[in-house]
């Protein structure tokens, strides 16, 4: 089944189990143009979610090796006009930063969503962890970092 027939598909339920499915096995030529292609569906918010779901399934299989900086590139590129697709990329970014020790800068980590600050808290990052542990802008993310194995207990 190509992009097309999916498109055909009146339930978006199964169009999006049928791009998730596409945006699985897509190999790294064709990524781009399958990932604009599902961003053409009427219905935007699903687009978004299962390109969403490829974005975060491949960002974590790349983000720690010398890949990851192409492909971000090349993805930020193919969902320019989705602000939310852009951000998650850049967070990914900066979650792969301060995993690997790269210069960082904790007020970008401060005004992360949620989510980043969730993901950087479980970390292995003790700056990154004690920086969400005092000043986390949630309970659940201050006592996710609190709890993290690389929080350094002051009592």
């Amino acid at each position: 089944m190509n992009v097309h027939d999916i498109l055909q598909n009146p339930d978006e339920h199964v169009r999006f189990a049928a791009y998730l499915d596409k945006l699985g096995h897509v190999g790294d030529p064709d990524e781009v143009d399958l990932v604009s292609r599902v961003l053409t569906d009427p219905d935007q918010t699903m687009a978004q979610s299962a390109v969403l779901r490829h974005l975060d399934r491949r960002a974590a299989s790349l983000c720690l090796g010398p890949a990851y900086e192409e492909w971000a590139q090349t993805m930020s590129q193919a969902t320019i006009d989705r602000p939310f697709l852009v951000q998650r990329l850049r967070e990914w970014s900066l979650f792969r930063a301060i995993t690997l020790s790269l210069p960082w800068q904790p007020d970008d980590l401060l005004a992360s969503s949620n989510w980043l600050q969730l993901k950087t808290a479980a970390g292995t990052n003790t700056e990154a962890v004690e920086i969400l542990a005092e000043a986390g802008p949630t309970k659940r993310i201050r006592n996710t970092a609190r709890t993290s194995p690389n929080h350094r207990n002051e009592s």
